[in-house]
């Protein structure tokens, strides 16, 4: 037979744990409000663009020529990101005709390279010749994808020198983890078209007090995507660290 022996203290320690979470649920309610409060008035500033812009030129910048260019995937084709990084990896092409340009991105599920075919096509309808055109399926991340390719472009004693072409965000994380594996990193952030701050402010002629440019009134939400990236970007950053990567 069973005894239950009920604890005389079990309604008070209810009532206290109760409070416990009641107290602490109020805390996070109040730091989030905070947050999002700060989230919201930086917006309004150029602080976000500037912490986002720093993380793109915070690479050496080319000096002569480059043994290759990297132009790392994100997001893949068709997609925005993939298309003003194959923009300025076709621009780079361009400059510096003898170099290599190997496209770092994971193959599908399936095997397929229709992504990086996709990327591909794009550099060659840009001007960019098929036959220097390499690939790089295998990474899965930015470490990774530095690996394989590591491990066909290092030789005895040099350090080839690598154009990063990526995001502005991403450049500072990707140049660290090519140094690391032994290039010599330097970066191409692809960074978008800014606004022109006169046209964006210039009202219409006709007296109607429009602004000409509606991009002023979306200004605030590009910032705030700014703050998502920057802060997204350094969370990866503490944890490349942490793995030591970079």
């Amino acid at each position: 037979m069973l005894i239950f022996i009920r604890n005389s203290n079990e309604p008070g320690m209810l009532r206290k744990v109760n409070g416990i979470l009641k107290r602490a649920g109020r805390w996070v309610i109040g730091i989030s409000g905070i947050v999002m409060l700060l989230f919201v008035l930086l917006s309004f500033t150029d602080l976000p663009y500037h912490a986002y812009h720093r993380l793109g030129v915070s690479v050496k910048p080319l000096r002569g020529a480059p043994d290759l260019i990297v132009l790392l995937g994100g997001g893949g084709m068709p997609s925005p990101d993939g298309l003003i990084r194959c923009y300025y990896a076709a621009g780079a092409a361009a400059d510096y005709p003898l170099a290599p340009v190997v496209i770092a991105l994971p193959a599908n599920e399936d095997g397929s390279m229709r992504q990086l075919d996709l990327m591909a096509r794009e550099l060659v309808l840009k001007g960019v010749d098929s036959s220097r055109i390499g690939y790089e399926p295998e990474g899965h991340n930015t470490r990774s994808q530095a690996e394989y390719i590591a491990k066909h472009f290092i030789g005895d004693h040099r350090k080839p020198v690598a154009l990063i072409v990526t995001s502005p965000d991403h450049m500072y994380r990707a140049a660290r983890v090519f140094e690391k594996l032994g290039f010599d990193a330097r970066g191409m952030p692809a960074f978008e078209k800014p606004v022109d701050e006169k046209m964006a402010k210039e009202k219409a002629k006709d007296g109607s007090g429009r602004v000409r440019s509606v991009s002023l009134r979306y200004n605030m939400w590009s910032y705030m995507n700014y703050e998502l990236l920057v802060v997204r970007e350094y969370l990866a950053i503490s944890y490349y660290k942490l793995k030591g990567w970079i």
